[in-house]
């Protein structure tokens, strides 16, 4: 007898470590410890952040354009073959080359953003050894300036310095919101788990109801107080009940699998989530929506930036239309001789200056009809620009109107699921004293079902609104405060 209650002591024990472990690795979260973990670890978090990336360093490599540029550059070569070699009278003859030559230049050239042009200095050294003779040549230009300027072309970096700033504005702005869209995601995917989950523990309380009131009914039916029908009746309830259950287990499973591939975390994470007891109880402006919209969102810099690239493109075919001229200006100093130190003494002037001209004397209208292309691309997303801002505005007019009547919403559906809960006691009570009907059972049950999901279902539009709202104004309206997300970099 001993050896048998202390074996059951041992399995209680076991039973007990089990059920203490298997509560440790499950994960109990909040709305706000959702949210937090698809925003630092999710992999739409991910995409966000690496998207932001790309843009800032494209507009690290548009400032890098921006700055003077130092290079060095040499080319040496060994020559060592026949070749076709012009002779003083003008006729030519294949002679062996053997011959060793080198060279280095250190260039500093500075882009001029608003002409279009570019500055230039620079120093070059050359050899040359020819092996059959025995020589070595020098050559140098110690000091070289220059400037190349497109005179009637196309400026590219002019429109850089117009849209580049616009579109890394434009990419911090979106990833701010970005993050925001996840957030109402993350809600999304709370809420659905916290409906299965709620959906099942309605099952079980369901069906264990449903078994008491059908246990109890087997007596009352041997004795004569209910009919057959209402026996069987509430034989059919407790087995509805019990496939309820069975559904019920299998939509969490395939819900919290969801959920856990959202939020990056292991297949075998166990999660069971707190719904918010209530919703802060503030209201948003719409003017106050408004400016923050207009101001922080990435979608009127989004406009902003297509309706310069149709500019710019306009510009571009207009340019390549017509005359076209390049200016080539160069100023130094450079000397010869055969030995390096003589080369840098009784240096001589070098000057040039050059100009290439293009005038399309017939093109059959090409490009005309590329300027004219590009006037219909650009009266087009004129167009667009004008119509997005119309609905972009209305959106935020509509969130802000929603969202200001989602939280009485959430109140009333509060208190119905309060009052479908005792509907739902006293039916089952009344029903057990025999003063009410199974109908009046199965419809309080109902209720109490519908205002539970219905409860739920509120608090997901509110927060779903909420975090849609800050991603479009980026603006704290519980705390009264802007947004300050942290920048990858």
């Amino acid at each position: 007898m001993k050896q048998k209650s202390a074996l059951l002591l041992l399995v209680a024990i076991l039973c007990s470590s089990h059920v203490a472990a298997k509560e440790a690795d499950t994960l109990v979260l909040g709305l706000r410890d959702v949210i937090a973990l698809a925003r630092q670890q999710s992999p739409s978090a991910q995409s966000a952040r690496n998207a932001f990336l790309s843009a800032y360093w494209n507009y690290r490599y548009f400032r890098a354009n921006q700055l003077p540029s130092v290079t060095l550059s040499s080319a040496p070569y060994i020559n060592k073959e026949m070749n076709k070699i012009a002779q003083p009278d003008g006729t030519a003859q294949f002679l062996q080359q053997n011959q060793f030559g080198a060279d280095l230049t250190l260039k500093v050239s500075q882009q001029v953003s608003w002409t279009g042009g570019s500055f230039f200095l620079k120093s070059t050294l050359n050899r040359i050894d020819e092996y059959r003779q025995h020589t070595t040549a020098y050559s140098c230009q110690p000091l070289l300036i220059g400037y190349e300027q497109s005179l009637f072309g196309y400026n590219p970096q002019k429109w850089d310095r117009r849209i580049e700033p616009i579109r890394y504005r434009e990419a911090k702005k979106r990833y701010a919101g970005m993050l925001e869209t996840i957030s109402a995601n993350a809600c999304d995917h709370f809420f659905a788990l916290a409906t299965a989950q709620a959906t099942l523990d309605m099952a079980r309380q369901n069906f264990a109801a449903a078994d008491t009131l059908y246990s109890m009914a087997q007596g009352r039916y041997e004795i004569g107080t209910i009919t057959q029908n209402e026996m069987l009746q509430l034989e059919i309830n407790r087995l509805n009940e019990e496939t309820n259950v069975m559904d019920a287990e299998i939509e969490l499973m395939e819900t919290a699998q969801r959920v856990r591939s959202f939020l990056a975390l292991p297949p075998t994470a166990e999660l069971r989530l707190i719904l918010p007891d209530s919703v802060p109880p503030f209201q948003v402006s719409l003017p106050q929506a408004m400016q923050f919209a207009l101001a922080n969102s990435y979608v009127p810099e989004y406009y902003r930036r297509i309706q310069k690239e149709s500019e710019s493109n306009l510009s571009q075919a207009k340019a390549n239309r017509g005359f076209r001229a390049d200016l080539y200006l160069q100023f130094g100093l450079s000397q010869t001789g055969s030995e390096l130190r003589g080369v840098y003494r009784n240096l001589m002037n070098q000057e040039y200056a050059g100009i290439s001209l293009s005038i399309p004397l017939l093109d059959w209208g090409r490009g005309k009809g590329k300027v004219k292309v590009a006037q219909s691309q650009l009266a087009l997303t004129q167009t667009e620009v004008e119509q997005g801002m119309a609905g972009f505005r209305q959106t935020v007019q509509e969130l802000v109107l929603q969202f200001n009547m989602q939280a009485r919403k959430v109140r009333m559906a509060s208190l119905t699921d309060q009052r479908a809960e005792q509907r739902h006691r006293i039916a089952q009570r009344l029903y057990i004293l025999g003063r009410s009907s199974i109908l009046d059972l199965n419809a309080a049950v109902s209720e109490k079902n519908a205002a539970k999901l219905g409860y739920v279902r509120t608090l997901k539009t509110y927060w779903n609104l909420y975090y849609t709202l800050r991603s479009l104004t980026a603006y704290d309206f519980e705390l009264n405060a802007p947004l300050t997300e942290q920048i990858p970099l």
